[in-house]
């Protein structure tokens, strides 16, 4: 019986367990390194469009995605000043026929626990935490990496024929491959909270997706754990503090008031509620990179890049979780390509990903400028948002998938 080849993976967050899975399923040996002390994810809620949930079903979380996600109906999309509904876009039924999947929303932990569960059920896979990527070595045949473990445990090799790199934003394997660039601040904040339905008033609580477009600013909320909770994300313009780690995160519920003082009631009632059910808004500075520029910016011999270690986005289009699925989607196929080298497997997954992931980039970018619009623009896409409704806000290129 041949011996499976290895995979190395450097994070344990959604895409690299996305990786650890795909990779599995394309029948590698997967080792994962995870430098936290345990498998936990921080964040809120994500949302899923129908080329996302179609990977998760393809590897077989159907039912674990029904028994967290929710599924909701509508997306409505309203002035801030106003609260009127400027358009509006049928989900449910309706886009899961159009593009055989539906559109879901789930809370980042969930998703990342469904995850691992998967994974922990695959054959032929490690997970190893508190380990650090400090450097990897390509070599003839296979690629070394060593890992510092945490709690003074001192420095381990481990080598594999292939490596994946999808330890986030700050990626030490991006950095060797591609050299130290630091994503760049977007000048746009993130609020992020969640609270339980039952916790809001009556009229606050809501099934649907919903945004509010304004002058430098946009809200969106959306439930979670089908309906249990709502989740509620507020993005404005403005520069972060300057050190994020000694800030007083009590200060944001007052701060983001401030900044949605124009805007309507409704609106203003729902982030006035939100510590009010005793949760907390959490600032997030959003960082990005430009767009990839090539497949040599995902992949170099038996290296490859994965998830926001190779193309963080703006959230202008909610695909910043679902293109690490579909990187990983990729990946599977790449690898189980037989009699085919590990660099060239990952030089074919590099070619069919590269474009996409700069084209939702280059979108979410378009789209923030979209949601904030001020002036004339203003007014000219709340009158074709008016005008076209569903059409315009329908994505079929991104949603039928690569």
């Amino acid at each position: 019986m041949q011996q499976r080849q290895r995979i190395l993976i450097a994070g344990g967050g959604i895409g690299g367990l996305a990786a650890a899975l795909a990779s599995a399923q394309a029948g590698w040996q997967a080792r994962l390194y995870e430098r936290a002390a345990d498998f936990t994810e921080v964040g809120a809620g994500v949302q899923l469009g129908p080329n996302v949930v179609r990977p998760l079903q393809a590897w077989g979380l159907q039912d674990a995605l029904q028994a967290v996600a929710t599924f909701p109906e509508q997306l409505a999309v309203r002035s801030a000043h106003s609260g009127r509904q400027l358009a509006g876009m049928r989900l449910g039924r309706s886009i899961a026929e159009r593009y055989g999947a539906p559109y879901a929303t789930i809370h980042r932990a969930d998703l990342h626990g469904l995850l691992l569960r998967a994974v922990q059920q695959q054959p032929g896979v490690e997970l190893h935490t508190g380990h650090t990527v400090v450097q990897h070595r390509q070599e003839p045949g296979g690629v070394a990496l060593q890992l510092e473990r945490a709690g003074g445990g001192g420095l381990l090799d481990v080598a594999g024929e292939a490596l994946i790199g999808a330890d986030g934003l700050r990626s030490r394997v991006r950095a060797q491959l591609l050299g130290e660039t630091p994503a760049r601040p977007s000048g746009h904040l993130a609020y992020r909270a969640v609270v339980r339905q039952s916790e809001l008033p009556a009229a606050l609580r809501s099934m649907h997706v919903t945004a509010w477009l304004g002058p430098r600013l946009h809200v969106v909320h959306y439930p979670l754990r089908r309906g249990e909770l709502l989740n509620v994300i507020a993005i404005r313009h403005g520069q972060a503090p300057a050190d994020l780690d000694a800030w007083d995160h009590g200060a944001n519920a007052a701060e983001l008031e401030d900044a949605l003082a124009r805007t309507c009631a409704p609106l203003q009632d729902l982030v006035r509620a939100v510590p009010q059910t005793g949760s907390g808004w959490r600032l997030w500075p959003l960082l990005d990179r430009p767009p990839v520029a090539g497949p040599h910016e995902m992949a170099g011999g038996r290296v490859a890049l994965l998830g926001d270690a190779a193309h963080p986005m703006r959230p202008y289009l909610a695909q910043g979780a679902g293109m690490a699925i579909e990187d990983a989607a990729e990946l599977q196929q790449a690898l189980a390509l037989a009699g085919t080298e590990a660099a060239q497997q990952l030089r074919r997954y590099a070619l069919n990903r590269w474009q996409r992931n700069a084209r939702v980039q280059s979108r979410s970018r378009r789209n923030g400028l979209i949601f904030h619009a001020r002036g004339p623009l203003r007014w000219g896409r709340d009158a074709a948002l008016g005008l076209f409704g569903e059409r315009l806000l329908d994505v079929p290129w991104l949603y039928r998938g690569s």
